[in-house]
């Protein structure tokens, strides 16, 4: 199965971030449910007024599209199809901090096998200009540490996920 490209162009996304705040929880299902940013922001819920898709809102958005999805537990690696949030690691993730300190330092992205590229591809809104989807291999070695340095600049370089969900594609 190859992957599809994104119902939605980089430009896009910059104006619905200056609109209404879209970021990478609506960018990543978006991409996951093949759904434009436009098509995703009515089932936002109150994303308008905090700016941030904690999982419980992740799930309500989920049922709110009617597709069928499972939670994988424990989180170990990449759904074959779906979404997963990540964890960055930093002061917030050290032993004794309260977990909630850690929520507003997490990410979301989509994810899905590439048969043909025998890889996982990982969409994610900060790479928008080079189509949004790109392989597992450049994620993790050029635009995580990318991210880290310009939006998480306290974080100690390591990330792991916290939610992998599996999405039924359609047919």
């Amino acid at each position: 199965m190859s992957v599809k490209s994104v119902r939605f162009t980089a430009e896009g996304a910059e104006r619905a971030f200056e609109e209404w705040g879209c970021n990478c929880g609506p960018g990543a299902i978006a991409a996951a449910l093949d759904l434009t940013l436009e098509e995703v922001r009515p089932m936002m819920c109150d994303f308008e007024h905090k700016h941030y898709t904690n999982p419980t809102l992740m799930w309500d958005i989920l049922n709110e599209a009617g597709v069928t999805w499972s939670l994988v537990k424990p989180p170990a690696a990449w759904p074959q199809y779906g979404l997963a949030r990540i964890q960055w690691e930093g002061p917030w993730t050290a032993p004794g901090v309260p977990p909630r300190v850690a929520y507003r330092q997490t990410h979301w992205v989509a994810a899905q096998w590439s048969e043909e590229r025998k890889t996982f591809a990982i969409f994610d809104i900060n790479a928008m200009y080079s189509g949004g989807w790109i392989a597992e291999q450049y994620w993790v070695g050029a635009l995580v540490p990318w991210i880290l340095e310009s939006c998480v600049p306290r974080a100690n370089g390591r990330w792991h996920l916290t939610h992998v969900v599996e999405i039924e594609r359609a047919r």
